[in-house]
């Protein structure tokens, strides 16, 4: 059985308040927004296509007039579902030579997997918003108000900042796109899952997929 004191006390250090819509709701009244990014092979560019993407890139920066957190996250990715499903193709095979190379390559594949960390890594781009307190909310904050009258109240504002956040959100993502960048914003289970493996480190691994 969990010790729910202990939960107790750990959630005291999540500043997170509530995740909706795709966006997170911080403790202390702010939002975030999550992006992400499509990865470019700088190494293989060459140099006027390297400087190109370096002055696109500060021109973006030049633009902003609030601030971003740029996240790589790097998990080791787990091959077992990948070669599970090769294994299941083995009968498939119509040769005994294909069979013989699927099986060689499932072996090679497993030991390679065994004597090295395969890591994927995974960018990210987080936008903040901190909303100002309008004349509205200060006097509703003063006077005594029902309960529904609250809740429309509360969710009047997180509309209006949330239409603030996404406008922040496109304006990275179009900064981002002059250096080759693609960036879509996270919806709210995949921001879920982004935060889940951020405050549990090394509990999930990302399964390679086999696409048809």
């Amino acid at each position: 059985m969990p010790n729910t004191t202990q939960a107790g006390k750990t959630q005291q250090f999540v500043p997170i308040k509530e995740i909706r819509n795709g966006i997170i709701m911080l403790k202390d009244g702010g939002y975030r927004g999550v992006l992400i990014c499509s990865a470019i092979n700088f190494g293989l560019k060459s140099s006027d296509e390297q400087h190109g993407i370096i002055l696109g890139f500060q021109n973006f920066l030049n633009t902003l007039d609030f601030s971003i957190q740029i996240v790589i996250n790097s998990r080791r990715m787990d091959l077992r579902p990948y070669l599970a499903l090769l294994q299941e193709k083995m009968p498939e095979q119509k040769s005994e030579l294909m069979r013989i190379q699927l099986r060689e390559y499932i072996e090679f594949i497993g030991s390679f997997a065994e004597q090295t960390n395969i890591m994927t890594k995974s960018f990210y781009v987080v936008v903040s918003y901190a909303p100002r307190v309008s004349a509205a909310g200060a006097v509703s904050f003063l006077r005594q108000e029902s309960a529904a009258a609250k809740k429309a109240t509360s969710d009047t504002s997180f509309e209006e900042d949330r239409a603030q956040l996404e406008q922040r959100l496109s304006l990275v993502a179009a900064g981002l796109a002059g250096t080759g960048v693609r960036a879509v914003p996270l919806g709210t289970e995949e921001v879920i899952e982004l935060l889940y493996r951020s405050f549990n480190p090394g509990e999930l691994e990302n399964p390679i997929r086999l696409e048809a």
